[in-house]
């Protein structure tokens, strides 16, 4: 039962927007997005991208990224998901951008990652490769979005050092 929810929904239904309500008191059941975390972690040669072993984009590449599990801070989400899918310890900094897309349940935040220590090595199921390309040489990557992502990311590596 809901905290808010004074009794237990029954006979929920569906509002035009996709939510459940309850018959009794009209309460909205807020169906919650999916948080996923992904890692733009960059070293003299370019960036860590890899290779994806799962749909969607089996076979091409993307960030280090993944689900943030219930509870899990995105901090703590990033760094475990950077140690599976490259086998590094990792240091979160600052988030790069928010992305989300009209009818998608994902909700997208890319931090800039800075790498601490250990070799890049594939450390689980989801991948199957991990390396570093440069910028201006980059593999066919899995989602559209990910070219304006790099983009926003340079863009605000930018401003940081004009900053300084």
């Amino acid at each position: 039962m809901n905290k808010h929810h004074h009794h237990k929904p029954s006979g929920l239904k569906t509002n035009k927007i996709g939510n459940e309500t309850c018959v009794i008191c009209g309460q909205v059941m807020y169906l919650d997005p999916k948080l996923v975390v992904a890692a733009i972690i960059s070293d003299d040669n370019g960036i860590i991208l890899v290779k994806r072993a799962i749909e969607p984009g089996v076979g091409k590449w993307s960030f280090p990224s993944g689900y943030v599990n219930r509870g899990e801070t995105l901090e703590s989400a990033m760094s475990r998901e950077v140690m599976e899918e490259c086998g590094i310890k990792v240091s979160v900094g600052w988030v790069s951008g928010l992305y989300s897309t009209e009818g998608n349940p994902i909700v997208l935040a890319v931090f800039n990652v800075d790498w601490l220590s250990g070799k890049l090595k594939v450390n689980d199921s989801e991948t199957t490769d991990v390396r570093v390309f440069p910028i201006n040489q980059l593999p066919d990557l899995a989602f559209e979005h990910d070219k304006n992502i790099i983009q926003d990311w340079v863009n605000n590596l930018e401003m940081r050092n004009v900053s300084r």
